[in-house]
């Protein structure tokens, strides 16, 4: 599956907790994503980067990971983000972030990352404040608790699946204020580690966009995109799911490629990266930050950090059923793909 890639690059404990595990082989597909989004969502609100939140959200994924049987532990680092008061004036913001890391062995040295980030928006300025954006009731349900609900979902049905190809399962931190988990990461990475990553799955923002779109990098090369972006298309149409690329509309965005979320990092270090996410790229700039049309319930075409709309409660009302249908489309896409990308058997 991998061998032109190959070539190229070989010579806090809960009283109470969600188990996916109890009823996973009798549940459909997408099942799991769902209950993990809306848990994590639910009892993590306010996930922000170094907050109590977003570290026991950590310590539950971990868990999590755990009873599926993977080896799993929690890497800290520390960083910091700009903070602009109304005056104008700026100052750092110290953070210690949580990244949680689950292995899959396969037989061979080469491994593929799925990743989500776990982290909700926190303020970068007062302005931030007053507009409602971000802070300690940040729900998160579309950015990010579906990407991790999936995530979860994807390494629970793979538990008992030998693999060629390892697979590693990431809930990074500090997206939300410039990736600064995922360059933790690869900065941990060794120069063999980075040889042998052959593919970073980023699973980002999943449920207000019109549709699904799966992105390569920009320095991903064309066999690499011919055997993932372009095979989760065909499996989506397999599914009758509507799914696509970024059309190229705004030139800085060239067509086929993603942008402004953590698989950038290991795009820019030239790991090959594939994006999942749900926009819209041919509104507004363009550029895909609009996800949909504007309407009432979306004034700005976009639920982006917004507490009042980036929750479960609202999008149930503004858009029943989306939550479980995407979780579930998004499974029956990644599942498969995955499998045939770690070569897994039976």
């Amino acid at each position: 599956m991998f061998s032109a890639l190959c070539r190229r690059l070989v010579p806090l404990a809960l009283g109470a907790c969600f188990t996916a595990s109890a009823f996973a082989a009798s549940t459909p597909t997408g099942a799991i994503a769902n209950q993990q989004a809306r848990y994590i969502a639910t009892y993590f609100p306010g996930r922000m980067t170094g907050s109590p939140a977003e570290m026991l959200s950590a310590d539950y994924v971990r868990q999590q990971f755990a009873q599926m049987g993977y080896e799993s532990d929690i890497r800290t680092f520390n960083s910091r983000y700009l903070y602009t008061t109304k005056d104008k004036r700026q100052n750092w913001h110290k953070i210690t972030g949580s990244t949680v890391i689950a292995a899959h062995e396969g037989k061979a040295s080469q491994q593929i990352i799925v990743m989500a980030h776990l982290d909700t928006y926190a303020p970068h300025s007062d302005t931030d404040v007053e507009n409602n954006l971000g802070g300690l009731t940040l729900q998160g349900i579309d950015d990010n608790a579906m990407g991790v609900g999936v995530m979860l979902e994807l390494a629970e049905r793979l538990k008992n699946i030998p693999t060629e190809y390892s697979i590693r399962f990431i809930a990074t931190t500090g997206e939300e204020e410039g990736k600064l988990g995922a360059n933790n990461l690869l900065q941990r990475m060794s120069a063999a580690e980075r040889k042998n990553t052959l593919l970073v799955i980023n699973l980002d923002n999943l449920v207000v966009g019109d549709k699904l779109y799966f992105n390569s990098g920009k320095s991903t090369p064309a066999s690499v995109r011919k055997l993932t972006r372009d095979r989760a298309l065909s499996i989506a149409r397999s599914h009758g799911i509507q799914a696509a690329i970024n059309p190229g509309l705004n030139a800085s965005y060239p067509k086929g490629t993603g942008c402004c979320n953590d698989a950038e990092v290991f795009d820019n270090a030239g790991i090959p990266v594939l994006s999942v996410e749900a926009t819209n790229w041919s509104l507004g700039k363009k550029d895909g930050f609009q996800q949909r049309a504007k309407t009432h319930s979306f004034p700005d075409g976009t639920s982006w950090h917004n507490v009042r709309l980036d929750n479960q409660q609202y999008i149930d009302k503004a858009l029943p059923g989306r939550i479980e249908h995407r979780g579930r489309d998004v499974v029956k896409i990644m599942l498969p793909l995955v499998k045939e990308l770690a070569k897994a058997g039976k």
